[in-house]
């Protein structure tokens, strides 16, 4: 990855206030994009976007993708050669308790996107992020590809679903015959310093930890395919650049980790628990609850064939990652500063791979 590319590029992010937006929002203003963001207000509190001073560096609008009219006219204003397309509902039990706003912020917010799009001559390179969850789930033991059928059961995995058949629609129907490079990415669970969401294990992890509480672990036995933030935040920015050079690189891709780093929920919650250590333990709370997949793994052969493309940080470094984080911010300590030694040595750890 040269993020030399980015410098100057003028980048339109939704959902630039989560948690995988403000490490990204981190990345380009570093690399020296010119970037608006539009998200609603941070999901949490505390949060990584404030966290992480980035604020500042960029036109930051707060404000509802549902908006179609003010959307319209901020996309006009800033006029992007690239789009990336991460607001979501993204939290699936929380999709059970509000199916309705699921499906009108992940549906209709990829619709209003991608109109923004159609009507603006600008744009190169159109980038949408949605799940390893929108697959059709057999609880089989092999990975999901690429073409394999699009069937999310819950309503957020569904709502992902639809917005992957939504923005296929849309470059069948309206950008065929023109040169803006269209793909979508599905990638997998991560994990990383700053994520404070509800439901999500690693976060859980470290509430329970920090208060010296013993870890309730919800369903420790589902398996998931776990991955740093910064894995796939720089597929996203790699294949959002090679598209925009070369449009024949536009499709689909499933962005994973290795099929060793694919792990149940307890055997990740046990390596929490070693690298943390304090004597850190855990406990079964399994009480039932919505439907949630308990198998799922990607096959990640075609960004690896088309790219040489390969997953840069283990599940062991990305928990070391996040505890390291999470033990300097505890500390009142300067997580700017280890956000950008990580986002160095993310690069740098590439860098070795190719040596």
């Amino acid at each position: 990855m040269d993020l030399t590319f980015w410098n100057g590029k003028r980048v339109f992010l939704t959902g630039h206030t989560g948690f995988k937006g403000s490490w990204l929002c981190r990345i380009l203003i570093g690399a020296g994009a010119n970037v608006t963001g539009y998200a609603l207000k941070p999901p949490t509190e505390p949060n990584l976007f404030t966290i992480c001073k980035v604020e500042n560096h960029m036109d930051s609008v707060i404000s509802d993708i549902r908006d179609r009219d003010k959307l319209i006219h901020k996309f006009e204003k800033s006029q992007p050669e690239i789009v990336i397309h991460m607001a979501a509902q993204p939290i699936v039990r929380d999709s059970y308790k509000d199916p309705v706003y699921t499906y009108e912020t992940n549906v209709m917010g990829t619709v209003n996107i991608l109109e923004c799009v159609r009507q603006n001559n600008c744009v190169k390179s159109f980038f949408n992020v949605t799940t390893d969850k929108v697959y059709h789930n057999n609880e089989w033991a092999w990975g999901y590809r690429e073409n394999d059928p699009l069937d999310g059961f819950d309503p957020y995995s569904n709502s992902k679903s639809c917005s992957e058949l939504i923005t296929r629609c849309y470059k069948d129907s309206f950008f065929a015959d023109t040169k803006i490079a269209i793909s979508t990415a599905r990638a997998g669970n991560v994990i990383g310093g700053g994520d404070f969401a509800n439901d999500r294990i690693i976060p859980d992890c470290i509430r329970a930890a920090s208060r010296n509480e013993s870890i309730v672990v919800r369903n420790p036995h589902s398996t998931r395919p776990y991955q740093h933030v910064l894995d796939p935040l720089f597929a996203y920015l790699m294949i959002a650049q090679k598209q925009y050079e070369d449009i024949n690189f536009a499709d689909c891709y499933n962005i994973g980790p290795d099929d060793y780093d694919c792990i149940s929920t307890g055997t990740l919650v046990d390596l929490f628990c070693k690298i943390w250590g304090d004597g850190q333990s855990w406990e079964n709370g399994y009480s039932g609850g919505p439907h949630e997949a308990s198998f799922l793994k990607l096959d990640c052969s075609k960004i690896k064939s088309t790219f040489g493309w390969s997953p840069r940080w283990n599940v062991e470094n990305a928990v070391c990652k996040t505890i390291e984080w999470t033990h300097v911010y505890l500390r009142n300590g300067d997580v700017c500063a280890t956000m950008d030694e990580q986002i160095a040595n993310f690069i740098e750890s590439g860098a070795s791979q190719n040596v």
